[in-house]
């Protein structure tokens, strides 16, 4: 079955993501996102060594002086940061710029002249893919980075898979994962292992700079989507395929670098999160803030209303009293009223305001929950007296039946 050139640089860009999302979700957890950059470049030398001892460029002495260049630099920065305490990120700086420019040395000086070269390692070229084909015994199949970036895949979800439970204990909580008895050092030796092994395996098709943005961005994306890490992982795959898919139509749209328009979709979705997810969402702690803040407005006009109504000794009070009463704007007295009408707890006649039973319930243990603070302002924190009421004022909102038996315990 024949495919289009589309299809098979689609097919490469979302197995380098695919990759690349599975070991990056677990640097993004361990909050070593800028190691993963550092490893991405810093294993620049052992490429151009492994070409000048082999004199080739087959796929196995590359990933090899790849590896053994991540496991370096990890180690490198390791010793600079606990035996000579230089901070972490500086450690970072200092090995990766030093070992990447060396590597930038060994290319220009001895493989400059082979189709060997800065550019081809950092940017790569996906658009060659279709025509970058894997020939056996003079017969075509397909295109050589796909068998190559495929193959990757598959060895990281065998990683994960088989070392999940290592995995995830060392990465949210090492000391437990030592006193468990687990290898903390050899675990992280091996995902930093696979990190290079998968940085080097994307090199020649999609470049470095892809493979940083594919490290981090996709489990920086499912990371704002999702606690759970079974979940995290696989948001962070499905992120990155979408993110190939629609760089290569953005490129395709703009006539420009398919790398990079895969990156900027994968930043893209990454900008949508921010904005769009649930919990840690921009539009969802708007949405949590306005129902905060109208949740303290129907506090404080419940609170004013059974007031006004004890010391006034009626059974109705107007409604512009009840603006002027409260400490809140009138816009959020407005949505308060219509609320409580909604709860039933307040009746509206006419201008004036009344309360229910069950507003009168709901007042009266907000102004228990008000005195139990001012209580344990005054009794336990020692407040001054001008200080208790208002700091009582602001914490009222936030007590439930556990707290009241633990105030009133004080």
């Amino acid at each position: 079955m024949e495919f289009s050139a589309s299809f098979w640089i689609i097919l490469t860009g979302a197995l380098a993501a695919g990759a690349c999302g599975l070991v990056g979700s677990f640097l993004v957890l361990r909050k070593m996102a800028l190691l993963g950059d550092a490893i991405s470049h810093a294993v620049l030398p052992g490429i151009a060594i492994a070409f000048l001892l082999t004199a080739s460029r087959d796929v196995g002495p590359m990933l090899i002086g790849a590896a053994a260049f991540g496991l370096l630099t990890v180690f490198l920065i390791e010793l600079l940061h606990k035996q000579w305490r230089v901070q972490e990120d500086a450690s970072i700086g200092i090995i990766y710029t030093a070992l990447f420019a060396l590597g930038v040395v060994l290319i220009s000086a001895y493989a400059g002249h082979i189709d060997l070269d800065q550019e081809c390692v950092l940017y790569g070229e996906i658009a060659y893919t279709p025509w970058d084909l894997l020939m056996i015994g003079g017969q075509s199949w397909g295109p050589r980075p796909v068998w190559l970036l495929g193959g990757m895949f598959l060895l990281n979800i065998g990683l994960v898979l088989l070392f999940y439970k290592e995995l995830k204990i060392a990465s949210f909580d090492p000391g437990l994962a030592t006193a468990l008895g687990f290898n903390v050092a050899l675990i992280h030796y091996m995902l930093m292992g696979a990190v290079s092994l998968t940085t080097v395996a994307a090199f020649e098709s999609v470049g470095a700079i892809l493979v940083v943005a594919m490290l981090i961005v996709p489990g920086a994306t499912a990371y704002l989507w999702t606690d759970r890490l079974s979940h995290m992982l696989i948001l962070s795959v499905m992120t990155g395929i979408l993110s190939s898919i629609l760089g290569y139509g953005i490129a395709s749209i703009w006539d420009s670098s398919i790398a990079g328009a895969m990156t900027v979709a994968a930043g893209g979705l990454f900008a949508l999160s921010i904005l769009l997810s649930p919990r840690y969402g921009l539009m969802a702690r708007l949405v949590n803030q306005f129902r905060l803040s109208i949740q303290f407005a129907s506090d404080h006009l419940m609170l004013s209303l059974h007031r006004l109504l004890e010391r006034e000794n009626k059974h109705l009070v107007s409604i512009d009293e009840i603006y002027a009463s409260t400490s809140t704007s009138r816009f959020e007295s407005f949505l308060a009223i219509k609320y409580n009408q909604k709860k039933g707890r307040i009746v509206r006649e006419d201008d004036h305001l009344k309360l229910t039973e069950r507003g009168t319930e709901m007042a009266q243990s907000l102004i228990q929950g008000h005195r139990l603070w001012e209580h344990f302002a005054d009794r336990e924190l020692g407040l001054p007296p001008d200080h208790v009421h208002a700091s009582a004022h602001r914490v009222e909102h936030f007590i439930d039946d556990k707290m009241v038996k633990a105030l009133q315990q004080k």
